[in-house]
């Protein structure tokens, strides 16, 4: 056999294995809030015309609003795009539509979705606030009834999920937004962090008992880099800002959040060794888009928004991004923030890919 039949077959083999080596993850499931949603807060009529439903929403990718809070793509769906997986249908699609099934996942995040329920924010006097009920708790009820018509015995489900990768958030960060922004005080919200971690790990609980083998947990982003919060709690003491122009107390929140959420994470391994829980570091895979966002090009900065009605950061609470008043800019794709709140594709896909890289998960994804 002469060297150049060899090569052939070498190439034939492994070409035949390569075929034959399975994609790690068939199917994603996700939950959480804005910064996941794909069209669940659309589609809840919890708000009449919000201003997701339509663009500049949607713009740089879809060409059209999807219900996503971005001008195109989410993390989710660079992910999904890493596994070959379809970008998720939004749950409640699903139950609209008999022609969706979610063969290889659904999306059950809200925009607006907090980690505790509703109750509670009635409660502490600030449920004003609230963007939508559907919470945590309420995500999770749809999952059960999702997998309830897809697989009955333990040995089916265990079947079905094998290949699965389970995101779990962001999810908490509404819970604060909303205190923050009523002007509740950093020492008071920061008591309520027991209590969100606490939702947030007893929901990553239910998913492994449920099936999970594979979660994806994230943490907070740098809150105190965002548009909404530089304009909000805006001050002319500079000792108040690090180098990129953040807000140190906010952005140190976060680090608390993110910090108590890993501990009992932690503890959650030693709970469920058969089940592989992921951290997803979201506040340091998007540090390098406050602190070198022209390296990144961003040529117009991470602190701006890219749509909104004026100010400082281009950010105004009564012409927010959308509302008569805003305009978007003309090249999203310079910017890391979007409108105030949340970021650009493009920010969104510098965050991912720290993530697939596998410099911002604990363990690799």
């Amino acid at each position: 056999m002469n060297m150049v039949t060899l090569f052939f077959l070498f190439v034939c083999v492994y070409t035949a294995l390569c075929s034959s080596i399975p994609l790690k993850y068939d199917k994603i499931y996700s939950l959480g809030d804005s910064l996941a949603d794909t069209g669940n807060f659309l589609h809840s009529g919890a708000m009449t015309n919000p201003v997701i439903g339509k663009l500049p929403y949607g713009e740089t990718f879809f060409h059209h609003a999807t219900g996503r809070c971005s001008n195109g793509r989410l993390i989710v769906d660079f992910i999904a795009e890493k596994y070959s997986v379809p970008y998720l249908p939004p749950y409640l699609t699903i139950v609209e539509s008999l022609k969706l099934k979610g063969e290889h996942g659904v999306n059950f995040a809200v925009a607006g979705a907090t980690a505790l329920d509703s109750k509670f924010f009635y409660e502490q006097g600030i449920g004003q606030a609230l963007w939508t009920n559907h919470s945590l708790t309420t995500q999770l009820g749809w999952f059960k009834q999702f997998k309830s018509t897809i697989c009955t015995t333990k040995q089916e489900c265990d079947r079905y999920f094998k290949r699965s990768l389970f995101l779990l958030g962001e999810i908490g960060g509404n819970d604060y937004n909303y205190a923050f922004f009523l002007g509740v005080t950093v020492n008071k919200i920061k008591r309520m962090v027991p209590s969100v971690v606490g939702s947030i790990t007893a929901a990553a609980k239910m998913l492994i008992e449920e099936g999970a083998k594979e979660l994806v947990v994230p943490g907070n982003f740098p809150i105190g880099c965002l548009g909404a919060y530089l304009t909000l709690f805006e001050t002319k003491d500079k000792t108040a800002y690090d180098e990129n122009g953040c807000l140190k107390a906010h952005n140190a929140f976060s680090k608390y959040h993110n910090a108590e959420l890993k501990l009992s994470l932690e503890k959650l391994r030693h709970e469920y060794p058969q089940a592989r829980i992921i951290y997803a570091d979201y506040y340091g895979a998007a540090k390098a888009l406050f602190h070198i966002p022209r390296h990144l090009g961003l040529e117009n900065g991470a602190l701006n928004a890219c749509c909104g009605g004026g100010g400082p950061y281009n950010f105004n609470y009564k012409a927010r991004c959308g509302h008569i008043g805003s305009k978007a800019c003309k090249d999203p794709s310079t910017y890391a923030n979007w409108d105030g709140v949340h970021l650009t594709e493009t920010a969104y896909r510098h965050v991912a890919t720290g993530l697939l890289n596998g410099n911002f998960t604990s363990p690799p994804i």
